[in-house]
């Protein structure tokens, strides 16, 4: 088989040891037809291109992106090699802007928790956005006279710098959880995305209030029903339909637990 590569070529073991990805990996992108290599070797082996690697490149690039194999597959039918490094490079870039501000965000968190300073609205702010306040005055609106409502502010004023930092870690967790398995083509019964969804409501009732199966149900409905919802993570996601998809693991999750 060496004696059929040429110079410029690689061999599947060779890719996938130079990449640090699996040969099971690549036999599978061959399958689907998302990296076919440009020949076969007389023995039926395949042989990779410089042409290959660099569409592979492009494709890992995109999975550690978190963009589904379907995804990667649309937008490298489009476009050239420039047009796809300027798309990776904005997104990274995105990201980065985002990390930065909520490391900033941690950071003065921290301090202030280390030196056992209460949590001010500004820290909230800081903390989980400038959505904050709207988000408070609307949860107000529709739950204020509810014992869930009264409980949450109860459990929040004992809250420090620590919890705060916590919750919102534990929160980014459930939600890129959710957000993984729907863009995995997961179905929302499926135990991943009701895994998820247990994790929300375990959520809810560790740091909130006590949230049975049944009443998740009820907080599943808001992710369809108000448009809040809906874009927070339709939007915010960039994945359209996430929301509806949140509502449906929920619901099976609470089916799962016959409640």
């Amino acid at each position: 088989m060496t004696q059929e590569v040429q110079m410029d070529e690689l061999t599947v073991g060779e890719v996938a040891q130079r990449f640090g990805i699996t040969v099971r990996t690549l036999h599978h992108y061959d399958r689907i037809g998302l990296l076919t290599p440009a020949r076969r070797t007389a023995s039926g082996y395949r042989v990779y291109v410089p042409g290959d690697l660099t569409r592979l490149s492009q494709v890992i690039v995109y999975r550690r992106l978190g963009l589904s194999l379907d995804e990667i597959a649309r937008l490298l039918a489009e476009g050239n090699e420039v047009s796809h490094l300027k798309r990776q490079r904005e997104r990274v870039m995105s990201r980065l802007d985002e990390m930065r501000d909520l490391i900033t965000a941690i950071d003065h968190a921290l301090e202030k928790a280390m030196t056992n300073t209460p949590m001010t609205d500004e820290d909230m702010r800081e903390l989980f956005g400038d959505g904050f306040d709207d988000y408070q005055a609307e949860a107000e609106q529709k739950w204020g006279q509810t014992p869930q409502w009264q409980e949450s502010q109860r459990r929040a004023k004992t809250y420090g710098k620590a919890e705060w930092i916590q919750i919102k870690a534990e929160g980014t967790a459930v939600e890129k959880a959710l957000a993984d398995a729907f863009r995995a083509g997961l179905a929302a019964d499926s135990n991943e995305a009701m895994d998820a969804a247990e994790q929300h409501r375990l959520h809810v009732n560790r740091w909130f209030y006590d949230c049975p199966p049944a009443f998740h149900r009820n907080l599943g409905d808001q992710y369809v029903s108000d448009p809040n919802y809906v874009a927070t993570y339709d939007d915010t996601f960039g994945l359209p339909g996430l929301a509806a998809y949140c509502r449906d693991a929920i619901h099976a999750n609470a089916d799962r637990a016959g409640d």
